[in-house]
């Protein structure tokens, strides 16, 4: 199959090749192919054939499967197949040959990739053609004989000669027809149900060896074959004989209307407004939260219910958006499990993420939200899932959040779907291979997310919904640590800047201890406020109440009263009662201290603890005397002991109990986890050193791929013979590659001629893992791993190649 997908790809234009490469972004991603053959086998792979199934709208599977049903399907056999004007049929068909999961051969004959076979075991319900039964093993020389002489044929000459007249025979309805002429009664019922409700079906095997019954007339005369004893089969001619002519495959070339009703757009970019900041802003505040008292999960995995309600009660939040902000900081790397803290805590990231302008930190959560593999507000028997638990559907949710975002952008400007059952209806249509019950159920959810996240409103898509909606494509998955494509997008920057123009820097400060913020606050002036007032409301104007538990939280927090006083004078004018209960507050803060304390040094003399206090080498344990047998030390117990024990004393760990309790430990060797990686110019560095000599980005930025029309161009103007490829292969590398034995030269040439995978040494030392190789002069031009590109080796320098696995 692939070489007839490899000859059309050799007859097609520029303008078509590009196309491919633009609808298929699997078939260029890295290392991206630079020869015609390598991208035949990447269109033809299985798995990726099955994911642009998913992507392709109703029309174009069910052309798809028709002409699977067929034995040599066309063009025009499949119009007439579906009783349809060539060109109705056209468009659609052309939009399989743009995704080259279907391509036109020499002689007309339309060819299928392997992949697409797949998704229909019995496509239109139709089985196995005759010639497939009639070639199996278990028909026997004699077997074939005798149904050639119940169907009235010759009986001797060929095999092959004997199996076309069978099914010439059995492939015209007439003549099936007058065969049933003779048959017993039922027959036609019985061949009436497998071509209907088949093409396989559980039979009573002893019925098809009875002598007057249907099943065995039917098994003589080839209507029927039985795999084993209770099952049968129709075979694909016969069953669509015993349909009819007026039969013809379904085919839906319109989509669904959605019902729409008219909204104010206005409405709708305002409401926009107001969700965007409100959700950078309450993620802050939940981050800030985790960080002060990490998250516990359950058991069986995800955060209870009893915690998403304290985090809800603690932030502000309902219990449905911080159900779903836990789950998009989690996937956005925001949040993450520490060991040591035993929760969920605020990764490094999240320290990069709060420096970001604003536009950057709402499409770092948009994009999480757009590849997250689970529905936050999906429920089932009427419960909500738990949360950051496993969800057994994984990437068919977020399937199916973009099919639902990306069916809205076909919606006329100014109007909103009226009713979700017509919506889901256009939906299915667009993605046909998305399970129908889990969209029901998972619908509703989507939509209720996107509506809090600022992407719809009033049932409207707004402009940051759009604009996340036109990125399908490039959305990644929720695995990705690499995903700049969503949010570095310009479109989706744009749109979430204008997104968050209206929100507000300043506070009014009331003299009766308020602050009001007349719109949607930013992030730091919620987070200042939050920490220093109690919050009574939000929406279009939000409004905070200074009190003196209020005020004593954030100098708990570290605020010093006139820090905090110069932080609220930047964002207001300051009345005088808010001061002076800021001031009165501050004074009685501190009557009462706290001191922590890291272990008890005990001793029954007091000359020797008095001793260690002064020791002037136990300085950094902060020791302090509380009586003259105990000492107390800021360092926790074993960095006690050790430093205790390096100044020549000799102590002994307690328990709580009073017990000594002395552990023997056998120290293991620490793995080395370091990544050696080469970078452009032929330098090797650990990827953490690396990493440290630059300034640490916010996130991983991937290597981009190619753009699809030029690299179409480069593909058709470099495209060569295999044998001229493979003479000349070998013959530079036996010329130049001097260092090599000969069977690691052979190894080199499948780097080259079949893009094979193999590890390479230089004689500097340097290791490289290569692949999709080409020969330059006397240089190896090929993808290496380690720097995520192609780069070029001298042959002459390579002095070991080793398998890659």
């Amino acid at each position: 199959m692939e070489d007839h997908l490899l000859g059309w790809l050799r007859t097609l234009e520029e303008d078509r090749l590009g196309r491919i490469l633009a609808n298929r972004p699997d078939a260029i991603a890295a290392p991206w192919p630079r020869r015609l053959d390598t991208l035949a086998q990447r269109l033809g792979n299985g798995f990726a054939v099955m994911e642009t199934l998913r992507r392709l709208p109703l029309p174009c599977l069910q052309l798809a499967e028709a002409a699977l049903a067929m034995n040599r399907p066309t063009a025009t056999g499949l119009a007439d197949f579906l009783d349809l004007p060539p060109e109705h049929v056209a468009p659609w068909l052309e939009h399989l040959y743009d995704h080259a999961l279907a391509w036109p051969g020499d002689d007309g004959l339309l060819h299928l990739a392997e992949g697409v076979a797949r998704w229909w075991a019995a496509p239109l319900g139709l089985g196995e053609p005759i010639d497939h039964h009639l070639n199996t093993w278990t028909i026997s020389n004699d077997a074939l004989r005798a149904l050639a002489r119940g169907l009235g044929l010759p009986a001797g000459g060929h095999k092959r000669r004997t199996i076309s007249r069978v099914i010439e025979v059995l492939s015209d309805a007439g003549r099936v027809e007058s065969l049933l002429g003779n048959a017993p009664e039922g027959t036609r019922a019985l061949l009436d149900r497998f071509a209907w409700d088949g093409p396989v079906l559980d039979v009573d095997g002893g019925r098809f060896v009875t002598p007057g019954t249907p099943e065995k007339w039917c098994a003589d005369h080839g209507l029927l074959f039985r795999p084993n004893w209770h099952v049968a089969e129709i075979p694909r001619e016969v069953a669509l004989g015993r349909r009819g002519p007026s039969y013809h495959p379904p085919f839906r070339p319109a989509a669904p209307e959605v019902a729409t009703i008219p909204v104010d757009p206005e409405e709708v970019d305002h409401l926009m407004t107001l969700a965007a900041p409100h959700v950078v802003e309450r993620c802050a505040a939940l981050l800030d939260n985790t960080s002060k008292t990490p998250l516990p999960l359950l058991k069986t995995g995800g955060v209870g219910v009893r915690e998403v309600r304290r985090v809800a009660k603690e932030t502000g939040c309902d219990e449905d958006e911080t159900r779903l902000l836990l789950e998009v900081c989690t996937v956005a790397r925001l949040l993450a499990w520490d060991e040591q803290t035993g929760g969920m805590i605020p990764t490094e990231r999240f320290d990069r993420w709060r420096l970001d302008e604003g536009s950057a930190r709402l499409r770092v959560l948009l994009s999480a939200w757009w590849r997250m593999e689970r529905s936050s507000l999906r429920k089932i028997d009427g419960k909500y899932a738990t949360v950051l638990g496993d969800d057994p559907s994984g990437s068919a949710v977020a399937q199916i959040r973009r099919a639902v975002l990306s069916v809205l952008t076909y919606l006329p400007d100014g109007t909103a779907f009226a009713d979700r059952d017509s919506l889901l209806a256009n939906v299915h249509w667009h993605a046909p291979l998305i399970d129908g019950e889990l969209l029901l159920s998972c619908a509703p959810a989507v939509l209720d997310e996107a509506t809090l996240l600022g992407l719809l409103a009033n049932n409207a898509l707004t402009d940051l919904g759009r604009a996340l909606a036109g990125l399908t494509a490039k959305a990644g998955n929720e695995n990705d640590d690499a995903v700049p494509l969503v949010e570095h997008d310009p479109v989706l920057a744009e749109a979430a800047t204008r997104a968050l123009a209206s929100v507000r820097r300043s506070a009014l400060f009331g003299p009766d201890l308020t602050a009001v913020v007349t719109g949607p606050p930013s992030a730091e002036l919620a987070a200042l406020l939050d920490h220093v007032a109690e919050r009574e409301s939000r929406g279009a104007a939000s409004v905070w109440r200074f009190t003196t538990e209020s005020v004593r939280r954030a100098l708990d927090h570290g605020y010093e009263p006139d820090d905090l006083l110069d932080e609220l004078a930047g964002v207001g004018t300051i009345p005088q009662p808010l001061e002076y209960l800021v001031r009165d507050t501050a004074r009685r803060h501190g009557e009462v201290t706290v001191s922590t304390v890291g272990c008890v040094i005990q001793a029954g003399d007091a000359a020797l603890l008095a001793e260690i206090a002064a020791h002037r080498r136990l300085i950094r344990l902060g020791l302090r005397l509380l009586a003259p047998t105990v000492l107390v030390s800021a360092a926790d117990s074993e960095r006690t002991l050790a430093l205790l024990r390096e100044n020549g004393y000799s102590p002994v760990p307690v328990s709580d109990s009073g017990e000594i309790t002395i552990i023997h430990r056998v120290r293991a060797e620490e793995p080395h986890h370091g990544k050696l990686v080469l970078l452009p110019g032929g330098q090797v560095a650990e990827v953490a050193d690396y990493l440290d000599e630059l300034e640490a980005p916010p996130y991983m930025v991937g290597e981009p791929t190619p753009d699809p029309y030029e690299h179409a161009r480069r593909l058709l103007a470099t495209d060569r013979p295999d044998a001229e490829k493979n003479g000349r292969t070998w013959a530079v590398i036996g010329r130049m590659a001097t260092r090599l034995p000969t069977a690691q030269q052979s190894l080199l040439g499948f780097v080259v001629d079949r893009g094979v995978r193999a590890g390479i040494t230089l004689t500097d030392g340097l290791t490289a893992t290569i692949s999709h190789g080409e020969l330059k002069g006397g240089a190896l031009d090929a993808w290496c791993e380690e720097a995520g590109d192609y780069l070029e080796f001298p042959l002459a320098e390579i002095v070991e190649v080793r398998g890659g696995f």
